[in-house]
């Protein structure tokens, strides 16, 4: 079985050659493919990509660009269109999420339980960097909201960590290009009646000193996208 693992990357030269390794020594015994779409980093990202077959010369790592940045919800559209796995998760380029939660994120799948898993921040004993109240006020907020449209029970609709099965993915069509994309795939997720679990993870969140990027602006266009996809594909 192999595992697709779409990472969006903007600006994040600090970062990217650890994460990519940490990707790559997840304790799973599943084949992987790394599909990394530059959204158009300035930082000196994209001169690491030349380097990545010196770095991982076993692994199997392709990169796409996109010329002007686009945002994570096209990142990811390029990106799913490219996967060729059975199963498809979706990694962010920072070290806020770790790969040594991809046993516990695949079990459902593997056991035939789940066609999709969220990895929540806020269930369970993991552990958790304590940063932004208003930040975890916000997302809760958006969950509750996602939730009242979609009927399902979900804690943390806006979680990096989702993984697919991949015939869930070819019927859907991403539309949002920006952070609105979350909550598009949860109500796509809903309206296909697919079988969702969610599993508490471990977090170490970003400072805006050390790279956040996400404001109380894309929290609020993510509650417009809530509503959007309750009524529209």
């Amino acid at each position: 079985m192999l595992l697709s693992v779409v990472i969006p990357v903007y600006n994040e030269k600090d970062t990217l050659l650890e994460i990519l390794r940490r990707v790559l020594d997840a304790p799973i015994d599943l084949e992987r493919e790394l599909i990394l779409v530059d959204d158009c980093s300035t930082d000196g990202t994209a001169e690491l990509y030349p380097q990545l077959d010196q770095h991982f010369p076993d692994a199997s790592i392709r990169v796409f660009k996109h010329p002007v940045n686009r945002g994570k919800g096209a990142a990811l559209r390029t990106g799913f269109a490219q996967t060729t796995g059975d199963l498809v998760l979706v990694q962010d380029a920072d070290l806020e999420y770790d790969p040594r939660d991809y046993p516990k994120l695949l079990k459902p799948i593997l056991d035939g339980r789940a066609d999709v898993v969220y990895g929540s921040r806020f269930v369970g004993g993991e552990e958790h960097r304590v940063l932004y109240f208003w930040h975890s006020v916000g997302n809760r907020f958006v969950t509750t909201l996602s939730n009242m449209f979609t009927d399902l029970n979900l804690t943390d609709m806006e979680t990096c960590y989702k993984i697919f099965r991949a015939e869930v993915l070819k019927g859907i069509t991403i539309k949002s290009n920006r952070f609105g994309v979350e909550p598009e795939l949860t109500a796509k997720v809903a309206r296909g009646k697919w079988r969702l679990y969610e599993v508490g993870i471990s977090y170490s969140g970003r400072s805006y000193e050390e790279g956040k990027k996400i404001t109380w602006r894309d929290g609020l266009k993510a509650v417009f996208s809530v509503i959007r996809f309750a009524f529209a594909d």
